[in-house]
């Protein structure tokens, strides 16, 4: 490495003013607009310089307090699939693990760091972000700048009068019943997501974005509230809201939130389509492992401060798991319903066959937030349990047969171990 190239890195951690500059430096970044097409070691490069790679608003971290270790031997921990029995390592090989923190009653109980990754890495949430947002939203709620999950998006966001998405509510946004159109299809370069991906690696991302999500032309093809579909168009929209009830950007209120008053251990970066101004509400959440589940422990502890203050409204965990019941939420899987307050369910199914354990995480309780290529963060009330993955699955989103549910089964088997 070239000490010019390893400058330029330094460059970038300087500039936006973090506090320790994340390692390890990579200097040769992957080309951001074909995100979705990156090979393995592109998307490790790039998922830890996403920081970097766009621009991004700094949430600083305030009297740092790192969690406390209570490590234990998880190595012969297993799971059955098809017949077949996988160990933690050969799970976090199987399924291009890059990080790996387990959580159980507020200490970290195992740690891993594969592919050069490191305590001070900033990696790249996806859609994990969502579930970040939604928090805020409820911290919001909490504090009155947003007054009803079901005032309209227009009642805070004046600009989108005239489009498919002022009638909708918070609550359907925070659902994904919108029943604005949207193609989030991750294989076709087409698709309204992939439009987006390029729109971010652009020169005025606000802008491009805002016209392709926020388009008059967009259609309402669902009544609101009926029909389910994964949105990250009504995710920025979800962000914009909040942005604009609150007068601050998405990283502003999380620093001020849950960041400095929680005590995380390092300085994250937010995705910004303009600096100080407005941050992506679909993704962009870069932050450390440990900060991470910092994070989860927050929500798992109902938003409730060191000092004791709750920041989250009482009904706001049951909330994120009342399953939505619209079409194509509710799958032979998951009766349930598979979606929240843009948090997932992502239990294994009971007449799932050949596959074991079938329980371990709390059945319909334990919260998922997933992001595409295998970014996991699972926070289990009933279990205190919380597990952070990170990974560069070779697909943006596997079929639930696959990846997904080889995590519920590991996760599973690891909160039986630590429930013995």
């Amino acid at each position: 490495m070239s000490t010019s190239r390893a400058e330029t890195a330094n460059q970038d951690c300087r500039r936006l003013g973090l506090s320790v500059c994340p390692t390890p430096v990579d200097t040769a970044l992957p080309d951001a607009r074909t995100m979705l097409s990156w090979g393995q070691a592109e998307r490790v490069i790039g998922f830890r310089n996403d920081w970097r790679m766009y621009d991004g608003d700094v949430f600083k971290a305030k009297n740092p307090s790192a969690l406390p270790l209570g490590l234990k031997d998880l190595s012969s921990v297993d799971y059955e699939i098809d017949g077949k029995r996988y160990p933690l390592a050969a799970y976090l090989s199987r399924n291009n693990v890059t990080g790996l923190m387990v959580i159980k009653d507020g200490k970290v109980v195992y740690r891993y760091y594969g592919n050069g990754n490191t305590p001070d890495t900033l990696w790249t949430s996806r859609s994990v972000g969502k579930s970040v947002v939604s928090t805020l939203v409820g911290i919001a709620l909490k504090q009155g700048t947003i007054h009803s999950l079901d005032d309209t998006a227009v009642t805070y966001d004046p600009s989108l009068k005239g489009t498919a998405w002022a009638g909708i509510t918070i609550r359907q946004l925070l659902q994904h019943v919108s029943g604005v159109a949207w193609n989030e299809d991750y294989t076709n370069p087409a698709s309204d997501f992939a439009r987006l991906t390029r729109c971010e690696a652009g020169t005025d991302p606000y802008a491009c974005v805002t016209a392709l999500v926020a388009s008059p032309e967009r259609p309402s093809v669902a009544t609101p509230g009926t029909t389910w579909s994964y949105s990250s168009g009504g995710a920025w929209v979800l962000g914009d809201v909040l942005e604009k009830a609150t007068g601050k950007t998405i990283a502003q209120n999380l620093q001020e939130m849950i960041w400095q008053p929680y005590g995380m251990t390092h300085d994250g970066v937010w995705h910004s389509y303009r600096q100080n101004r407005h941050d992506v509400g679909a993704h962009g959440f870069n932050a450390t492992m440990e900060d991470w589940g910092k994070f989860g422990l927050f929500v798992m502890n109902d938003g409730v401060l060191p000092d004791g203050r709750k920041t989250l409204p009482d009904s706001w965990l049951k909330a994120c798991s009342q399953w939505t019941k619209a079409r194509h939420s509710v799958s032979p899987a998951h009766p349930d319903g598979t979606y929240g307050f843009e948090w997932w369910h992502n239990s294994v199914p009971a007449a799932a066959d050949t596959v074991a354990p079938k329980t371990g995480l709390s059945p319909s309780e334990s919260l998922w937030a997933m992001g595409i290529f295998g970014q996991l963060l699972v926070v289990d009330p009933q279990e205190k349990l919380v597990i952070v993955q990170w990974a560069t699955w070779p697909e943006a989103e596997p079929s639930f047969s696959r990846q997904p549910l080889e995590a519920s089964l590991m996760f599973n088997a690891i909160a039986n171990r630590l429930r013995n």
